[in-house]
């Protein structure tokens, strides 16, 4: 309905729009889109051809319509009996419960039936993301981009530099990530070779509850070093009605935070567990509800949405400084082991697992532009080799059994183009600033403009402004500096 807009504001030309913004103070809050849709002129196409590009993105969105309804509601979902004699259906949910036992013969049995159906269906789901990746490059090749990677960051107007470099830093950073797994196989016990399945139980255990009082508590005083404003906001925020706490039958599951409405305030969405993880994912969760009340503050309407890009570095700076305070006044070294696994884990999953699924997307990509036709096979061959690399199979550091190489099939991100990389951009940026804002006031001031900007820029320019160049490869080795530093840390503690 809307394709009409872009091309219209084309031909009126960027001389007269520019006009137009200098001498229409009206304009202001839309000169960045305005300005942004004159950037994108080398990619725009004809009236015609927008509508029929607006027309194709029906088509573009049947793979992952097709990918939800496979796992969602046709594939029949295995159940393995466990050592206790239980049965456990490994549905999503409960792989991910039942992968963390302490027991290592139910976490293989899990894997085992878990990847097997998932193996069985990978002709199915392999054919829904050929057709995934065929659209992302029809899209990239009909905008006259260089690539489908291009094509995907052109929108926020990040460079593939940000993305390269990534990949490349984080494989360079690849020992760390194998000194944490062979700490994980001397803290667990494990006699033989560390194997695929023992990634995911904790590495100590904290018989500790953090109800909601106290989950408010600590929060506060752990984003301390954001200022006395941000404190006060949060306080303020945390007591009013804004959030729905605890899980409820018919309650989706998960947390979330929606600061859509411009005028109002941000809604929490919890299901808090008076557990760890709930109280991580509180401080996580006020990181994205503070953004919005921050760029809701300082920006109008048009400049207040801001980009995944920087929405994830809010989020995980709490959590940064959070970790940070509990592991300051842990009371004993179980419970300070307890928050130095959590954080090393973190790391893991958010930097070195999400960059092995970056690395992954740009394979089966670019594959697909030089010609190749991918069948599940072929991308379970691909996954399997990026798989192996990451967790040093080669090297004998962790054992990955190849029916567990159709792990690709389960992530639902490969349909969302390209948005994974950003969990990891957005980390090492979060280490970066929880470091910094502990610092002085400069540094702290400029981390607050980064949220009060909210989209009045593009993001990476954002994140630039505030000290910090995403295209350099200083951010990545400081967030696997952090992570070897944790695990120095605990081989510390571990040997007193």
């Amino acid at each position: 309905a809307v394709s009409w807009l872009s091309t219209d504001i084309l031909a009126i030309g960027a001389e007269k729009i520019e006009a137009f913004i200098a001498a229409e103070p009206g304009l202001a809050p839309h000169a960045h889109s305005l300005r942004n849709i004159l950037r994108a002129a080398p990619h725009t196409l004809s009236p015609e051809g927008e509508r029929i590009m607006a027309a194709v993105g029906a088509l573009r969105a049947d793979p992952e319509q097709i990918y939800e309804l496979a796992v969602n509601a046709d594939i029949p979902w295995p159940t393995v009996t466990l050592a206790d004699a239980s049965a456990a259906t490994l549905d999503q949910a409960g792989y991910a419960r039942h992968r963390q036992s302490a027991n290592r013969a139910d976490r293989k049995a899990v894997f085992d039936a878990f990847w097997a159906t998932y193996g069985a269906y990978s002709d199915s789901l392999g054919a829904a993301l050929f057709a995934e990746v065929k659209g992302n490059v029809f899209n990239a090749r009909m905008r006259g981009h260089a690539s489908a990677l291009s094509a995907a960051l052109f929108e926020d107007n990040l460079p593939d530099g940000v993305y390269r470099t990534l990949v490349a830093e984080v494989n360079a950073g690849l020992p760390v990530l194998h000194r944490y797994f062979k700490l994980r196989r001397r803290v667990l016990g494990i006699d033989d070779a560390l194997r695929y399945y023992d990634v995911y139980p904790p590495m100590f255990s904290l018989e500790k509850a953090f109800p909601l009082a106290e989950t408010k508590a600590l929060t506060l005083a752990a984003v301390a070093p954001l200022g006395a404003d941000y404190v006060a906001r949060l306080d303020a925020a945390q007591n009013a009605r804004w959030m729905h706490v605890y899980p409820a039958p018919g309650k989706r599951g998960g947390a979330y935070m929606n600061g859509s409405a411009y005028d109002a305030h941000p809604f929490i969405l919890l299901n808090h567990n008076d557990d760890y993880d709930s109280l991580t994912t509180y401080a996580h969760e006020w990181g994205h509800g503070l953004h919005s009340l921050l760029a809701s503050a300082a920006q109008p309407f048009e400049t207040a949405r801001y980009a995944t890009f920087t929405a994830e570095i809010a989020a995980i700076v709490n959590e940064f400084l959070l970790n940070d305070a509990m592991a300051a006044k842990a009371e004993t070294k179980q419970e300070k082991l307890f928050y130095l696994g959590e954080a090393l884990e973190s790391i893991r999953a958010t930097m070195f697992r999400q960059v092995l699924f970056a690395e992954f997307e740009l394979a089966i990509h670019e594959a697909v532009e030089k010609g190749e036709a991918l069948t599940g096979a072929k991308m379970t061959d691909i996954y399997c080799g990026i798989l192996k690399r990451y967790h040093g199979h080669d090297r004998g550091v962790m054992t990955i059994d190849d029916a567990y190489c159709a792990e690709w099939a389960f992530v639902p991100h490969f349909y969302y183009d390209f948005y994974v990389f950003q969990y990891a951009t957005s980390m090492a940026a979060a280490a970066y600033f929880a470091d910094e804002v502990r610092k002085s006031e400069a540094p702290r001031e400029r981390y607050l403009d980064l949220l009060r900007a909210g989209g009045s820029d593009y993001a990476e320019k954002i994140v630039k402004r505030a000290g910090l160049d995403m295209q350099s490869a200083a951010p990545y080795r400081a967030v696997i500096a952090r992570m070897d530093r944790l695990i120095g840390e605990i081989e510390t503690l571990l040997a007193e």
